[in-house]
């Protein structure tokens, strides 16, 4: 199905080819275009999450309303809403398989969902306040969240039992994200530093510190960006130069910083947004990063000349979220102003 749909766009695009730069620029460098394709109304409050559902053609969106509402993007239907948390619902994420999606609410709840069914099948309890973000890890048999309460937890789907936490955070821990082989964890805090973590261990592999305010939202560098961001930086690739991994943050300071996680070095800022910086995807290209901000712009960075390369006016009020399809030319995004859009990207 997943092959029919992107067999399916990748057609209607060869047919209805756009003007002579299509053809030159693969698709690992389409941006998202201004007019946005779809704006999806229906949440009662803020949006706190969007995400794409890995196999079909739906992404969840998550509100302050305390509902997760389920839509189709390219058809820009209303799907459903999953009604279970009692206060803002904070974070989203599918496993690796779409068959299962997590949520954590600011109820200090986080709740398994059957993406099949749509029902709550489980109900995590053990964060002493709002959890702010949850994920899976690449296995799918864990989820990992964060809390204000501090700490960062570790839950056995099967059971729904906590069996690791993490602490040394001083505040409030807003993000935690898993990189690709799940053996590191990287969260975010109020306390203005980025931890790196080892799974395995619970050791705190490394303190980023450099960050003047609140640190909002982290992402782990794909493989496909290492090349551009050893450009950036001016190692010499062919030397066997190899770092990393590699790890980007964007903070209330309004900046954006690329980490590398070896030495716990900052590579470079990327200075541009005009308010705080509240979400970071990597182009699945690995070329560019794209970044949602509360000055209601999202904008698209030019890793390798580390530059604001375009700015979309995206939303009425703070653009809180961002996600980016891995293999589907879409982007959407979660606003202030309640609305959910998607946009094309070419």
């Amino acid at each position: 199905m997943d092959l029919e749909a992107r067999l399916q766009v990748t057609e209607r695009e060869f047919h209805t080819g756009g003007g002579p730069t299509r053809e030159k620029r693969s698709p690992t460098e389409w941006i998202p275009r201004p007019p946005e394709k779809y704006a999806l109304t229906g949440h009662r409050a803020p949006v706190t999450r969007v995400a794409f559902h890995p196999v079909f053609s739906v992404m969840v969106s998550a509100s302050e309303d305390a509902t997760i509402k389920v839509w189709d993007y390219e058809a820009g239907d209303f799907e459903r809403t999953l009604k279970g948390h009692t206060d803002s619902v904070q974070d989203v994420a599918f496993d690796h398989t779409g068959k299962w999606l997590v949520s954590c609410s600011a109820d200090m709840t986080i709740k398994l969902w059957d993406f099949q069914g749509f029902e709550n099948v489980k109900t995590l309890h053990g964060h002493d306040h709002n959890v702010s973000s949850v994920t899976f890890m690449p296995s799918g048999d864990f989820i990992v969240s964060s809390s204000r309460d501090k700490t960062i937890k570790l839950w056995e789907v099967a059971t729904g039992y906590c069996v690791k936490t993490y602490t040394g955070h001083r505040e409030w821990v807003r993000m935690v994200r898993v990189n690709h082989d799940g053996s590191l964890l990287a969260s975010c805090s109020n306390d203005q530093t980025i931890r790196v973590w080892v799974v395995a261990t619970k050791e705190c592999k490394v303190e980023l510190r450099e960050h003047e305010h609140v640190v909002e939202a982290i992402a782990w560098a794909p493989e496909a960006a290492h090349q551009s961001i050893g450009e950036a930086v001016g190692n010499d690739i062919k030397k066997g130069q190899r770092s990393g991994p590699y790890l980007i943050s964007g903070s209330r300071d309004k900046t954006i910083k690329m980490w590398d996680i070896s030495t716990g070095m900052c590579l470079f800022t990327l200075i541009g947004h005009d308010n705080w910086v509240r979400g970071l995807v990597f182009h699945p290209g690995g070329k560019y990063i794209i970044s949602a901000s509360d000055d209601k712009t999202i904008r698209i960075w030019d890793i390798k000349n580390k530059r604001n390369y375009k700015s979309l006016e995206a939303h009425q009020h703070f653009v809180t979220s961002i996600d980016f399809h891995k293999n589907a030319p879409f982007v959407i995004s979660g606003s202030v102003d309640q609305t959910v859009k998607v946009w094309e990207c070419r």
